[in-house]
C-alpha cells in the first residue's frame, strides 16, 4: 500500500469519526451515519489495498516460477 492511500484511508477514517460525533453532540442523525459510512469506507479501501498487494506479491512468485523454469531449460 502506498504512502498515498494509506493517508487518504486515515483522511477518510478521522473525518467519519469527527462528522460521526459530530452528529450524536448535535443530534443529526443524518450527519452521525454520514461519518460512519465514511469511517467504514476508509477501513474498507484499508483492506482493498491490502488484498491488492497480496495478489501482487502471488503474481510476483508466479512470475519468478516460470522464469526460472525457464532459465533451467
Amino acid at each position: 500500500m502506498s504512502l498515498e492511500d494509506k493517508f487518504n484511508n486515515a483522511k477518510d477514517k478521522v473525518s467519519g469519526k469527527a462528522k460521526e460525533v459530530e452528529g450524536k453532540v448535535t443530534g443529526d442523525k443524518a450527519r452521525e451515519a454520514q461519518g460512519k459510512g465514511e469511517g467504514l469506507m476508509g477501513k474498507a479501501k484499508d483492506k482493498l489495498s491490502e488484498a491488492k498487494d497480496k495478489v501482487e506479491d502471488v503474481v510476483d512468485d508466479v512470475k519468478d516460477k516460470f522464469e526460472k523454469k525457464s532459465e533451467d531449460k
